[in-house]
C-alpha cells in the first residue's frame, strides 16, 4: 500500500512512530530532543530522519503539506504527579504544536496525552484548543482509549487528541476495542524462564491479569522502578517486585519475587522483541515506561490513514466532475 506522510514532535523511543508506521505512514521527519531516544530511533530505522531538536525550534513549513502531524506532548502539566499546572507548566508544548500545525497545514492531527487532560479543570484549556484549531480549519474531538482494548497487556489509559480538516474529518472515528489482552504471565512466561528458572510456569499461573499502567518517570524524577507504593502493590499481587527493574531473568534456584526486565516492560508496552532500546538500564527503561503503545497508534493510524483516503478521494471526484 502507498503510504501517506507525517511528521511527529516529541518522538520519544517509537512507540507512536512505528505504529503508524505499520498504519501506513511514512515519516518525514522524528523531532526529539532526548539523545538517548533519539540513538534508539535512528539504531532501529536507520533510514527515518529523526532531528535531535527542541520543538521550539522546528519550522513547520519545511513540511508544509503533509498528511499528519503526530506527536506525544510532554505529559506533566496534566498529570496528577506532575502537578498538573497546565499551560502554566514550562513543559507545555502545546502552543509550539499549534504553531507548526499552522505552518505545516497538515491534513490531519494526532496528539495523545495522559487522562488527566480530561479533568474538570482543564475544559478552558480544551476550550481555547479546539478554538484555536478551529481558526485554522480543523475540527477537534478527543478520547481516553485504554491500552488494554487493543490487545496490550496493561490498562494505560490515554488521551488520543485527533483534528482533521472537514473534507476528511467527515469520515474519521476513533478506533473501536480490538483485542482482550492476554495476561501478565501468559505474555512474559517465556522470558521469565529464559536462565532456566524452575518457578517461571508457577508464577505466570499466577500472573493472571493484565498489568497495571506502566510509568517511566521525568527528566526531573522516577528511576528504574514500576511506580510509586500503589503500584507497586498491584504488581505484588501480579508476582512481581516492582520496586527495582533487573537485568536478567531469575536463574535456576530463584527463591523470591521476579523484577522485570527492560525487555519484559517493552513487551508489556506492545513493542517487539527486535525494538532494541539503546543504553543502559535506567535510561532503557525510562524510553519504555514513556513510551505510547504501539498498537494503539497503529489503530488510531489505521483510521486517520482510511478517512485521509476516502477524504482525497471525494476530493478528485468533484475535480473530475467539475471538469466535465
Amino acid at each position: 500500500m502507498s503510504k501517506l506522510t507525517s511528521l511527529e514532535v516529541c518522538a520519544g523511543a517509537g512507540g507512536q512512530a512505528l505504529g503508524l508506521d505499520h498504519a501506513g505512514f511514512d515519516h518525514v521527519g522524528l523531532v526529539e530532543i532526548d539523545k538517548h531516544c533519539c540513538a534508539t530511533l535512528r539504531h532501529n530505522r536507520p533510514k527515518w530522519n529523526v532531528l535531535e531538536a527542541d520543538i521550539r525550534s522546528v519550522d513547520g513549513k519545511s513540511f508544509h503539506g503533509i498528511d499528519l502531524f503526530a506527536g506525544g506532548l510532554p505529559c506533566p502539566p496534566f498529570s496528577v504527579a506532575g502537578k498538573q499546572l497546565g499551560d502554566r507548566d514550562e513543559r507545555n508544548l502545546f502552543g509550539d504544536a499549534l504553531r507548526i500545525i499552522a505552518e505545516a497545514a497538515p491534513k490531519m492531527v494526532l496528539i495523545e496525552n495522559v487522562r488527566g487532560f480530561l479533568d474538570p479543570v482543564f475544559a478552558p484549556y480544551r476550550d481555547f484548543l479546539r478554538s484555536r484549531l478551529a481558526e485554522m480549519g480543523y475540527i477537534a474531538d478527543w478520547r481516553l482509549l485504554n491500552a488494554s482494548d487493543f490487545g496490550v497487556p496493561q490498562l494505560r489509559p490515554r488521551v488520543a487528541i485527533v483534528a482533521g480538516l472537514q473534507q476528511y474529518w467527515r469520515h474519521f472515528r476513533f478506533p473501536a476495542p480490538k483485542a482482550s489482552p492476554a495476561s501478565v504471565g501468559e505474555v512474559l512466561f517465556d522470558l521469565m524462564a529464559a536462565e532456566g528458572w524452575e518457578g517461571a510456569a508457577d508464577w505466570a499461573r499466577r500472573a493472571n491479569e493484565v498489568a497495571p499502567t506502566i510509568v517511566g518517570g521525568s527528566k526531573k524524577h522516577g528511576g528504574p522502578d514500576l511506580g510509586p507504593t500503589r503500584a507497586r502493590a498491584a504488581w505484588a499481587r501480579l508476582g512481581v517486585n516492582g520496586k527495582t527493574i533487573g537485568e536478567t531473568a531469575p536463574a535456576p534456584g530463584f527463591a523470591d519475587m521476579p523484577r522485570l526486565t527492560p525487555r519484559m516492560v517493552a513487551r508489556l508496552q506492545g513493542f517487539p522483541d527486535d525494538w532494541h532500546f539503546t543504553g543502559r538500564k535506567t535510561q532503557a527503561y525510562k524510553q519504555i515506561g514513556n513510551a505510547f503503545p504501539p498498537p494503539v497508534a497503529m489503530a488510531l493510524g489505521a483510521e486517520i490513514r482510511e478517512a485521509i483516503i476516502r477524504g482525497d478521494m471525494q476530493s478528485d471526484l468533484r475535480m473530475e466532475v467539475a471538469a466535465e
